[in-house]
C-alpha cells in the first residue's frame, strides 16, 4: 500500500514539474516572438472552429435542462421573476466555462495526446531534434496559443447557446419573454461575463498543457499512444474542476 502511494505521488511530482518546465519553455519562446503563425492558424481551426458544433450543441442541451427543472419550480412556486437572473450567473459563471473546457478537453486535448504520442513513438520527434528543430517550438507553442485564444471564445458561445436553451424551456411551461428577458439584465453583469470567460484561459492552457506533455511522454508503442490519449482527457477534465473551484473562489468571493 505504501509503495503504491508512494509511486503515485512521485507520479504526480514528475507530472507537475514536467508540465510547469514545458510551459516555461513554451513561454520563452512566445516571448521572442517565435510562434509559427501558419501551425497557430492550423491548431486555432482545430481547437476552436471544428470544436464549435458539439459545444453549442452540448450547451443548448444542458440549458434546456436546467430550465426544465428549474422554471418547473420557480412556476409552481411564483418566483419566476428569479428564474432568468439566476440561470444567466449559473451559466455565464460555472456551466458555460467549466462544460466547454471538458468539452474541448475530450476532444481537442486527446487529439494532442494521441497526434504527439504517434510521433514520439514512430521517432518524428526525435527526427525534429536531429534537424535543429525544437519540439516545443513546432509542436507546443502552436497549441497552447490555439487554446488559450479558442477557448474564451468558444464560451461566449457556449454561454449563448445555454441560454438559449434555458429561455426556450421556460417559456414552454409558462415564464414569459419580458420577465425572462428583464430578470437576465437585472441580475448578470460584466463581472460575471468576463469573470467566466477569463477562467477558461487558465482551462485552455491546461489542456494544452496536458495533452502536449502526454503526447510527448509516450511510450509502449500503440498501447502507449492508447493511455497517453485517455490519461490526458482523465487530468484535463480533473484539473478543470479543480482549477474551476479555484478560480471561483478568488473572482466571485464578494
Amino acid at each position: 500500500m505504501y509503495r503504491t502511494v508512494g509511486h503515485q505521488v512521485f507520479a504526480a511530482m514528475d507530472f507537475v514539474g514536467d508540465a510547469v518546465m514545458l510551459l516555461v519553455r513554451a513561454l520563452s519562446f512566445i516571448a521572442r516572438g517565435q510562434i509559427g503563425l501558419r501551425r497557430t492558424v492550423q491548431q486555432m481551426a482545430i481547437a476552436g472552429a471544428d470544436s464549435f458544433p458539439i459545444v453549442t450543441v452540448t450547451l443548448l442541451f444542458v440549458g434546456m435542462a436546467w430550465g426544465w427543472h428549474t422554471a418547473t419550480y420557480m412556476v409552481k412556486f411564483g418566483a419566476t421573476s428569479y428564474f432568468g437572473g439566476t440561470t444567466a450567473l449559473a451559466i455565464a459563471r460555472e456551466l458555460g466555462p467549466a462544460l466547454c473546457g471538458v468539452v474541448v478537453a475530450a476532444r481537442v486535448g486527446s487529439a494532442f495526446a494521441a497526434e504527439l504520442g504517434t510521433m514520439t513513438v514512430t521517432e518524428q520527434v526525435d527526427a525534429l531534434r536531429a534537424l535543429a528543430v525544437n519540439p516545443v517550438y513546432y509542436l507546443v507553442v502552436p497549441r497552447l496559443i490555439a487554446c488559450v485564444i479558442m477557448l474564451p471564445i468558444l464560451t461566449v458561445f457556449a454561454v449563448a447557446a445555454g441560454l438559449l436553451g434555458a429561455f426556450l424551456l421556460a417559456t414552454h411551461v409558462g415564464i414569459s419573454t419580458g420577465e425572462f428577458i428583464t430578470s437576465v439584465q437585472g441580475w448578470l453583469t460584466n463581472r460575471d461575463l468576463f469573470g467566466g470567460i477569463g477562467k477558461t484561459l487558465v482551462f485552455g492552457l491546461v489542456i494544452a498543457l496536458v495533452g502536449c506533455r502526454q503526447g510527448l511522454r509516450t511510450t509502449r508503442g500503440a498501447a502507449g499512444v492508447g493511455m497517453a490519449t485517455i490519461s490526458s482527457v482523465v487530468l484535463s477534465i480533473v484539473l478543470i474542476y479543480a482549477f474551476n473551484l479555484v478560480l471561483t473562489a478568488a473572482i466571485f468571493r464578494y
